[in-house]
C-alpha cells in the first residue's frame, strides 16, 4: 500500500501537475476559472477529499476529448490523456484508512411513519401530512418551528388511535407499553421509571442514559402534578419520546467521543443495528435484532450476516426498493412526470402505479431469489397486469388487476433497458429522448460519469424547422452532433439511446418514429461492439458484468452511509467486489458485502468541541 501511495505521488509530480499546468490552466487555473471550476488548490493537495469530484469531472471530460476544447493551443496525445485517466484511478492510494464521519440524520417521512407502526401499531399513513423529501437535497439535520408543530400534532393522532380513551380500557398497545397499573402501596414512580427504561429501550433503539430518563421523569411528574392520574402521566411521557431528538434522529453514542486519541471507533451494537434496519425495513429493530445488539453480537459476522438473510424475507424489506431501487432506477419520479395527454393518454395514476410495481416487484425478486446482478439488465420474466400488458402488447394474455409474473418470449423485452417505466422516465413528455436514455444507461447502469451538457448548446427543438421536416429523430440528433461542441460526447451517448428507439416514449414497440421512418437502432459502442436491435445492446452490456456489479455496490454503500463515496471508499469497493465475484455478484453477496464493510461498520470520531 504505502509503495503504491508513493508510486502515485510519484507519477503525480512528474505528469500530472504538468498536464494539469499545460492543458487545463489556461481556463482553470489560479487566475481564471472558467465555469466556475480551478484546479488551482487541488494541485497543492491533490487526494483531498472536497476535489474528488472534480478530478473525476476531469477524467470524464479528457476521455470524452471535450477538455481541453478543439480551439485550445494545445492538445495532449492519447498517450497523454491515457496517463491523466489511469492517475485519476490510482488517486483512490494516497487516501487514508477513514470509514467517514456518521451522518447524523432525521427520520425520512417513510421511515418515520414505519417506526410508529412498528412501535404503536398505527398505520404508517399517520404522518401523511409531513411534506415529501426533495431529491438531492440530501438529510436534513434541522427542525423548524412549523416542523415541530407537525410533527406533535402527528404524535398527538399516533396516541389517539393507538391508546385508549379517558376511563377506557386499556388497548393491547398500552398493556403491552405500560404494562399493568401500579399495585396499591407501591412506589408509583419507580414503576413509571422502569417503563420509561422499557420504552425508550426501542425508541431510542438504544438503552437510555440516566440524565434522559430524569427527563422523561419530569414530564411524568408533571402530569401527576396536573391530575392527569397514573396512566395520563404515562401517556404525557409517551408523547414526550415521540418528538425527541432522540426519536426523530439517528445518531451515534457520544460515549467515543470522550475517549482521548481515538479517531476511528467500531459502531457500538445499538448503532449497528439501526443503521441495518434503517437500510434493510426503513424501520426500528425488531425484537430479535434488538436482543442480539443487546447480547453484543452483532459484530460477529456470521451473526450479521444471518441477520441480512433473515431481514431480506422480511415483508418489510420491500424498503430496500421504495428507499434505494426507486432512487436508482429513477421509478420514483414517475407519478409526478408530465405526459403529453394527447399523445399519451394511457398516462394514467393506474398505469403509472403498474409501472412502479413491476420495477419493485423484479427488484424484490431479484433479492429474495438471489440472483445475479446482470439479471437486472438480462432476463426473461417481468411482472404485470391487464393495464401495464397493454403497453407491452400482451392484453389478450394477461387479464386483470392484479401483478403477477409472466415469461417473456421477446428478447429485446425482461430487464431494466425493456422496463416501461424507465423507459418513460427517461423520455421527454411528448418524445423519446436517445441522449436520456443514453445518460440513464452509463451513469445509472454502467457507473460511468457523463460531463454536463455545455451551456448555450441549442435542443433539437430549435433546429431548422425547413432542415428537419422529413429527418427522423436519429437524423436529426446525428445532424445536433455536427456541433463540434456536442460531438465528443454524443458519440458515446447516442448509439445506446438509439438502441433503444424502438421503444416510445412510454415504452410500447414501434418499428417506425412519428416522422413515418424505419427505426434504425443499429449501433457501435467503444471497442468495436456492434448491435442492430435492443435485445443485442442487453447482452453487451450484460457481459460487462463487473462494472454491473460494482456499479451497483457503490451505490447501495453511498446509500447506506447516507453520504457520497471518495477517497477510501474506493478501496473498500476493490476488496468487496473480490468477494462479490467469488459468488457469480448474486445480489445477497452485495448487500451482505456493504453491511460488513468498513465503513458500515465502524466511523471517524468528531473531535467535541469544548
Amino acid at each position: 500500500m504505502e509503495l503504491k501511495k508513493a508510486e502515485v505521488k510519484k507519477t503525480f509530480r512528474e505528469k500530472v501537475e504538468p498536464f494539469v499546468k499545460t492543458y487545463c490552466f489556461e481556463c482553470h487555473g489560479d487566475r481564471k476559472m472558467k465555469g466556475g471550476v480551478t484546479y488551482h488548490p487541488a494541485l497543492k493537495n491533490p487526494s483531498d477529499a472536497a476535489y474528488s469530484r472534480r478530478w473525476k469531472m476531469g477524467l470524464a471530460t479528457v476521455n470524452t476529448h471535450d477538455m481541453p476544447p478543439d480551439e485550445a493551443d494545445k492538445q495532449p496525445t492519447d498517450e497523454e490523456r491515457q496517463m491523466f485517466m489511469d492517475w485519476v484511478g490510482q488517486l483512490k492510494f494516497l487516501s487514508p484508512q477513514d470509514p467517514g464521519a456518521f451522518v447524523i440524520r432525521r427520520l425520512t417521512k417513510v421511515e418515520y411513519g414505519n417506526t410508529l407502526h412498528d412501535l404503536l401499531g398505527v398505520d404508517a399513513s399517520v404522518v401523511n401530512e409531513l411534506p415529501d423529501e426533495v431529491a438531492g437535497e440530501g438529510y436534513m439535520n434541522t427542525l423548524s418551528s412549523l416542523q415541530m408543530e407537525q410533527y406533535l400534532g402527528i404524535a398527538n393522532e399516533a396516541l389517539k388511535r393507538a391508546l385508549s380513551a379517558k376511563d377506557a380500557e386499556p388497548t393491547a398497545v398500552e398493556q403491552r407499553l405500560f404494562g399493568r397499573a401500579p399495585a396499591a402501596g407501591a412506589d408509583v414512580k419507580a414503576v413509571a421509571r422502569q417503563v420509561a427504561r422499557v420504552l425508550t429501550r426501542r425508541a431510542y433503539r438504544r438503552p437510555p442514559t440516566v440524565a434522559e430518563l430524569d427527563v422523561l421523569m419530569s414530564v411524568f411528574d408533571l402530569g401527576m402534578r396536573n391530575k392527569l392520574g397514573y396512566n395520563g402521566a404515562l401517556r404525557l411521557m409517551l408523547k414526550a419520546v415521540l418528538v425527541s431528538p432522540q426519536f426523530l434522529y439517528i445518531t451515534p453514542s457520544m460515549e467515543a467521543e470522550l475517549e482521548a486519541g481515538r479517531e476511528i471507533v467500531p459502531l457500538d451494537d445499538y448503532q449497528l443495528a439501526s443503521r441495518l434496519s434503517y437500510l434493510l425495513w426503513s424501520s426500528m429493530p425488531d425484537g430479535e435484532l434488538a436482543a442480539l445488539a443487546d447480547d453484543g453480537k452483532l459484530h460477529d459476522p456470521a451473526v450479521l450476516k444471518a441477520q441480512v438473510g433473515r431481514m431480506l424475507k422480511d415483508a418489510r424489506s420491500r424498503a430496500l426498493f421504495d428507499g434505494f431501487g426507486a432512487q436508482w432506477l429513477g421509478l420514483g419520479e414517475l407519478e409526478d412526470k408530465t405526459f403529453d395527454t394527447t399523445k399519451f393518454p394511457q398516462m394514467t395514476p393506474v398505469l403509472r402505479t403498474a409501472m412502479y410495481d413491476e420495477g419493485r416487484l423484479f427488484f424484490d425478486s431479484i433479492v429474495r431469489e438471489n440472483r445475479t446482478v446482470v439479471s437486472f439488465v438480462q432476463s426473461d420474466y417481468t411482472f404485470m397486469n391487464e393495464t401495464l400488458a397493454a403497453i407491452y402488447g400482451m392484453e389478450q394474455t394477461v387479464k386483470g388487476a392484479q401483478m403477477r409474473k409472466v415469461q417473456l418470449t421477446d428478447a429485446n423485452r425482461g430487464g431494466i433497458l425493456g422496463m416501461p417505466g424507465i423507459l418513460a422516465t427517461t423520455s421527454f413528455p411528448n418524445r423519446t429522448s436517445p441522449v436520456k436514455r443514453g445518460v440513464w444507461v452509463l451513469e445509472q447502469v454502467l457507473g460511468q460519469h457523463v460531463p454536463p451538457a455545455p451551456p448555450n448548446v441549442p435542443t433539437l427543438e430549435k433546429q431548422d424547422k425547413n432542415k428537419i421536416a422529413n429527418l427522423t429523430l436519429r437524423q436529426r440528433t446525428e445532424l445536433h452532433r455536427t456541433n463540434v461542441v456536442c460531438a465528443n460526447c454524443h458519440k458515446i451517448l447516442d448509439p445506446i439511446g438509439f438502441g433503444l428507439e424502438n421503444f416510445d416514449a412510454i415504452g410500447r414497440w414501434r418499428d417506425a418514429d412519428e416522422t413515418g421512418g424505419a427505426i434504425d437502432a443499429a449501433g457501435e459502442l467503444p471497442g468495436g461492439k456492434r448491435f442492430s436491435a435492443p435485445k443485442e445492446l442487453k447482452g453487451i452490456i450484460a457481459a460487462r458484468s463487473e462494472e454491473l456489479a460494482r456499479n451497483l455496490t457503490e451505490k447501495l454503500l453511498a446509500y447506506a452511509l447516507c453520504r457520497q463515496l471518495e477517497g477510501y471508499d474506493e478501496i473498500v469497493v476493490d476488496k468487496l467486489m473480490a468477494d462479490i465475484k467469488k459468488d457469480g455478484y448474486r445480489m445477497q453477496s452485495v448487500i451482505t458485502a456493504v453491511v460488513t464493510s468498513y465503513p458500515f461498520m465502524n466511523r471517524r470520531v468528531v473531535e467535541v468541541v469544548k
